[in-house]
């Protein structure tokens, strides 16, 4: 099953590690580092450029490391979307 995440935006379920709160936690130095490292490597994406960011996710895939995906939906959204199962099949 796939976790929209927006914008069209879709991640395989198995694949997230974390869904965690851009505000909440970018107050963290050890959160901003891991980040600011991310997009120095080239491992983030956003999910929609124009819209403020709400959460970011953590995804890895066996074998090809971790990704950050930055979205505009909020963190709890996407929880509730996965518990729920508003879930898309590819």
């Amino acid at each position: 099953m796939y976790l929209h995440l927006g914008n069209g935006v879709l991640v395989d379920e198995k694949d997230v590690v974390g869904i965690f709160d851009l505000e909440i936690t970018s107050q963290s130095y050890r959160t901003r580092q891991y980040l600011n490292q991310a997009e120095q490597r080239g491992h983030v994406s956003y999910v929609d450029i124009e819209e403020i960011p709400k959460s970011f996710l953590v995804c890895a895939r066996p074998g090809e490391g971790q990704t950050v995906i930055i979205s505009p939906l909020s963190p709890q959204t996407l929880q509730r979307r996965s518990e729920l199962g508003v879930l898309m099949d590819r």
